[in-house]
């Protein structure tokens, strides 16, 4: 028998990384994995990174789902730190 399949949606009120804050948490799809982290693609233009020191002994997969809590927001370099959170 099939799996049954997973709804999934990225946060609604989230268009662009100005709309980010510290502690937010959100819904993500990896899009990357690298020996120094994983990238997120949290539904804006700019993936968020998930350093491999926020990963909390975890492993993910190209294409995962994950929850990620913002850390930091940097507009000027365009950059979005995450904590993997499950």
């Amino acid at each position: 028998p099939r799996q049954s399949a997973q709804e999934f949606s990225f946060a609604d009120d989230i268009h662009e990384i100005d709309d980010l804050k510290s502690g937010m948490e959100l819904p993500g799809i990896v899009t990357n994995v690298t020996a120094f982290g994983a990238f997120v693609d949290i539904g804006i233009h700019e993936n968020g990174l998930i350093h491999v020191s926020q990963m909390r002994g975890q492993k993910v997969k190209l294409h995962q789902k994950v929850r990620v809590s913002v850390l930091d927001v940097d507009l000027d370099r365009k950059r979005i730190s995450l904590r993997l959170l499950k």
